[in-house]
């Protein structure tokens, strides 16, 4: 592309991908960016390091490579500012902990990424945040859960594991209502299936470990927020010194490019599998919110543009001593499907899932929930290894 700033602002989505975040022309015209690797940055002279007066500073501020990242971000989120971080937990604790300080009262959705849910029960206690959970489905209802001191209401759509469905405009403008900051995980619908900040919330979490990764091998977390919220989040991340590292940044980056692609096949690839599994008498339910069996169906249709290829299902089971046996039964059975955390790379996944921790929405009582990733094989491939995996669990 000659200049970027000719994108036109309707191009598609696959067209933006492949042109933002790096102008070829900035750097003698190579397509993607340098990885500049920097710890130091010299000053010419006093006068210019006791003011600053220089882009980059030092590596924990900022490089050509992680900054191409966040400008990429930022043209996909319609965001004032983004920063990238070492981890998608990272992600979630950054935005915490710029804006919740002692005294102060947070509600974080019950369908929570379970390590966020360590942290504000260990962390942000310790510090003396009172965390508060309240049900995914609350909608504008959660108003009924301010208090003076609600600083923070953290989202998450679709919630983790069991996929709930939350209205994040109608939250958005509760919580707003009451001057609170409203974040949401986005990691599961990527901006190009959800733009958060579109519907009021003020941050926007991403593992960018998953899909803007697309191959299991980087783990980085990046958030981005409105031109209200950034420069108190920019001021936190620069204070904790978290940063992500420029060989990260290039590599997710290079993986931004086929996203689009890779995300439209693992959508179509996960639907026709979860509406094959709605169809067999061993499957309880699927848990899957482009499906119109499930609860939060209209809500994904309404909102979203799309789904990614993260889902569960429930397997039927009568007897609950039995869960254990029929789920392991089940997933140690299969070849193709790895057993392995994570998703949003080429292979296919899939996970017992543990609602242990649950305080509103527990687990169900019809069965084991397993979440599956669905990756890029065959779909013929992966129905042929869950039908081994459905066998041996009936064996059981």
């Amino acid at each position: 592309m000659k200049n970027r700033s000719t994108l036109s602002a309707d191009a598609g989505v696959n067209t933006r991908l492949a042109h933002v975040g790096h102008d070829p022309f900035s750097y003698h015209g190579f397509v993607n960016p340098p990885v500049v690797h920097a710890s130091t940055v010299l000053f010419p002279d006093c006068r210019a390091m006791e003011t600053r007066a220089q882009k980059y500073t030092y590596g924990t501020r900022g490089t050509p490579t992680t900054d191409a990242l966040c400008e990429a971000l930022d043209e996909l989120e319609g965001s004032a500012g983004t920063i990238v971080v070492p981890s998608g937990l990272a992600a979630i604790s950054v935005p915490f902990l710029a804006f919740l300080s002692a005294g102060d009262h947070a509600l974080i959705v019950d369908s929570v990424y379970a390590p966020c849910r360590l942290f504000c029960n260990t962390m942000l206690r310790r510090m003396g945040v009172e965390i508060e959970y309240y049900d995914p489905e609350i909608g504008g209802g959660i108003e009924s859960l301010m208090r003076p001191n609600t600083r923070l209401v953290h989202t998450e759509a679709p919630g983790s594991n069991t996929m709930e469905m939350q209205d994040i405009r109608a939250i958005s403008e509760a919580a707003h209502r009451h001057g609170c900051v409203v974040t949401m995980d986005n990691t599961w619908a990527t901006p190009l299936y959800f733009r958060p900040l579109d519907f009021g919330a003020d941050i926007s979490i991403h593992a960018t470990t998953k899909y803007p990764s697309g191959h299991s091998d980087i783990i980085m977390g990046s958030v981005s927020a409105n031109a209200k919220c950034w420069p108190q989040l920019h001021d936190a991340a620069i204070t904790m010194g978290i940063c992500g590292s420029p060989d990260d940044s290039y590599q997710i980056l290079r993986g931004l490019r086929t996203m689009g692609v890779r995300l439209e096949h693992h959508q179509k690839s996960a639907l026709e599998i979860a509406r094959w599994l709605e169809s067999r008498d061993d499957v309880a339910r699927v848990l899957h919110p482009a499906l119109p069996s499930f609860p939060g169906h209209e809500i994904w249709k309404r909102d979203f543009k799309g789904a990614s290829g993260v889902f569960s299902f429930v397997l039927k089971v009568d007897d609950a001593g039995r869960f254990s046996r029929k789920a392991h039964a089940l997933l140690d059975t299969l070849s193709l499907f790895g057993l392995g955390y994570s998703w949003g790379g080429y292979e296919s996944l899939a996970v017992p899932v543990n609602l242990s921790d649950r305080t509103i929405r527990k687990a169900p009582l019809d069965g084991p929930v397993i979440r599956l990733q669905i990756g890029l094989e065959d779909v013929a491939d992966l129905k042929r290894d869950l039908e081994a995996g459905f066998a041996a669990a009936a064996a059981v």
